[in-house]
């Protein structure tokens, strides 16, 4: 089905529970390339590989709808690295041949999150319980100033504020094509916006971080660049479309 584009100033953001999908899925893993089914074999655990191909099935399926074209059909690359010096093609994942749209992925668990957008976006969604290092470790790599604020809070609200900074961080990350890599403490994008101090520095410049609603356990955030972050002359701003993302 022929999805329309996100518009200028709009992310379009796909939320995806992997169990209630999964047994369409199963039966559609022949639109996958060559690398995704390598990538997928060289899972040791069965869930683990189980949650990749639902995933890129349904990434495959929502793009070709966008793009009008067969799922199997959709030629993924990447783009160059966003690190500085850096210009191995292991940057952000891009539609082969196309400029836009620009879209990210992110899967962790049972719950999956796309993101689909005109200029470069970023998607993650995370549990605490599956970060390798644990929240604490988590916290300890943040920007000081996200620690400072995460510290100002009551107990019962700081592993909600630390796992919503460390979403923001990942998917502003994703965003500028760097990763992990590009350094957690280094850049600023704050807590969720409920839970933020007033005096908290603003986000990156250019880019507009947004929190969206995912599953019990998890939280999830987009970030996107360009005119989609910023208010035009009539005060128009980013508006954010969150929808199931379920197969036919």
């Amino acid at each position: 089905m022929r999805t329309a584009p996100p518009g200028p100033r709009e992310v379009h953001v796909w939320t995806l529970w992997i169990p209630r999908i999964a047994g369409k899925a199963a039966g559609r893993t022949g639109i996958l390339d060559i690398g995704e089914t390598a990538r997928a074999d060289g899972f040791q655990d069965s869930a683990a590989r189980t949650r990749y191909l639902v995933s890129h099935v349904a990434l495959r399926v929502l793009l070709g709808g966008y793009l009008g074209l067969a799922p199997g059909d959709v030629e993924f690359v990447r783009e160059p690295c966003g690190m500085p010096d850096c210009e191995e093609p292991h940057g952000r994942p891009a539609i082969a041949g196309r400029l836009r749209p620009h879209f990210s992925l992110s899967h962790a668990g049972d719950a999956a999150v796309v993101a689909v957008a005109r200029s470069p976006v970023g998607a993650d969604v995370e549990s605490a319980r599956l970060l390798p290092d644990g929240l604490g470790g988590a916290v300890r790599r943040l920007h000081p100033e996200e620690r400072r604020a995460v510290a100002t809070l009551s107990p019962a609200l700081r592993e909600r504020a630390a796992l919503g900074c460390w979403v923001r961080k990942e998917a502003y990350l994703k965003g500028i094509g760097t990763g992990l890599p590009g350094g957690v403490g280094r850049h600023h994008v704050g807590l969720p916006a409920e839970l933020a101090p007033a005096w908290a520095p603003p986000g990156p410049v250019g880019w507009r971080v947004v929190d969206v609603p995912a599953p019990e356990g998890y939280q999830a955030a987009v970030a996107v660049s360009g005119k989609a972050a910023s208010a035009d002359a009539d005060g128009a701003r980013l508006a954010v479309r969150i929808a199931p993302l379920l197969l036919p």
